[in-house]
């Protein structure tokens, strides 16, 4: 465990590298670290880990971090490592008992790693897992990172359409303003119908919660009226996942508008559950050729029937985007994002006496983000899952 109260420690904490090719943002910006020293840690930041989104080792020497290129050195030593991608399980046997290791971890699907970590005695905090609160906003990863998304996925869909977003009236004739649908209204398909908007198209957006039209309206757009039953959310803010009767009543309704739709874009995902399949191949067939489809869910399953994760593929004219971590195309605002909601974190249960990240598992954030701590599981979710074997 790491000592606490014990004279003259300092709490060191790790800036990896994210190795994850494409990977472009990182944990920490400069402005951060220095938030993080004036807490009393010790900051410690591969080098190179900035380069991506612009910022190099000395901005973070600047700020008052040490640099460090011994990777596995710096992962040994690490009293809490922050970082956004998962660990290989191979780093993980690289750290410490009693190191705090913090970053994405997608704890549904990722057994042996979470396994890994109880082995290691290493106490492993989720992102994802991070309650929606109104006191843990400023914390939420998932919902900075989707904001990113719902933007850059109205800017991919315009990027590969034939023709522009808002109507313009020209001597040579007018041009009529592009439709756009989007299926899922959370905070990237808000996000996205909101972006649409700004850019001039005519937009109708639909989700299982009746509860968001009246956001939809709010940004101008139009809601699609789908009689699905009961779907509510959960406590969490996330739409329920439907019964396999309601989604085909969504794929029915939603057909005639995906056909007249110059653009579909697709944000419907269910939280640690392969996302349900919204727009089939006969839906793709049935729209215009030059139209564009931006599944944003086609790195864990697909919205979309054809699209492939990180490929943009062309079926009968229709182009279908598949791109993959799409706030990673904006890294220097997904780093600035991320990186705040990191700090947030930290700095939520920092010892100012102590001057050390203190684990209090009486709170109410991390207990639902806390995956291991101990040498065991201890999130009841995940250990049931793990145990269940399922």
């Amino acid at each position: 465990m790491i000592p606490k109260n014990q004279a003259n420690f300092t709490m060191q904490l790790v800036i990896p590298r994210e190795t994850q090719p494409g990977e472009n943002r990182v944990s920490a910006t400069p402005e951060t670290v220095k938030k993080l020293v004036r807490l009393g840690a010790e900051v410690v930041v591969e080098s190179g880990a900035g380069t991506g989104a612009g910022i190099s080792d000395a901005d973070y020497e600047a700020a008052g971090a040490s640099i460090g290129s011994d990777r596995s050195a710096l992962l040994g030593s690490a009293d809490m490592v922050l970082r956004l991608r998962k660990p290989d399980i191979e780093e993980i046997g690289q750290l410490k008992s009693g190191c705090i290791h913090v970053s994405y971890l997608d704890p549904f699907n990722e057994k042996d790693l979470i396994k890994a970590f109880a082995s290691q005695n290493v106490t492993a905090v989720s992102m994802e897992m991070i309650p929606r609160s109104t006191r843990s906003q400023k914390m939420d990863a998932l919902s900075s990172q989707a904001n990113l998304a719902g933007y850059m996925a109205v800017m991919l869909a315009a990027n590969n359409m034939p023709s522009i977003m808002p109507m313009m009236m020209t001597p040579a004739g007018t041009l009529k303003p592009a439709k756009v649908f989007i299926i899922g209204a959370g905070v990237a398909g808000l996000q996205a119908i909101a972006t649409a908007k700004r850019l001039g198209a005519r937009v109708t957006a639909f989700d299982t919660r009746p509860v968001v039209a009246e956001q939809v309206e709010s940004l101008g757009a139009k809601f699609l009226e789908i009689d699905l039953g009961d779907t509510g959310q959960t406590a969490d803010g996330y739409a329920k996942e439907l019964t396999p009767e309601q989604v085909e009543i969504q794929r029915q309704a939603q057909k005639a508008v995906i056909a007249d739709s110059d653009v579909v874009i697709t944000t419907a995902q269910v939280f640690g559950r392969k996302p349900p399949v919204l727009v089939t191949a006969d839906m793709v067939e049935g729209m215009s050729p030059g139209s564009v489809i931006v599944d944003m869910a086609a790195e864990t399953g697909g919205n979309v029937e054809g699209s492939v994760p990180d490929e943009v593929v062309d079926v009968n004219g229709v182009t279908i985007v598949g791109t993959a971590n799409l706030a990673n195309l904006a890294p220097r605002d997904a780093t600035q994002m991320y990186a705040s909601n990191m700090f947030n974190l930290v700095e939520d249960t920092w010892d100012a006496e102590a001057k050390q990240f203190v684990l209090d598992l009486e709170n109410d954030i991390l207990p639902g983000c806390v995956i291991t701590h101990g040498g065991a599981v201890v999130h009841p979710t995940i250990k049931e899952i793990i145990e269940g074997g399922n």
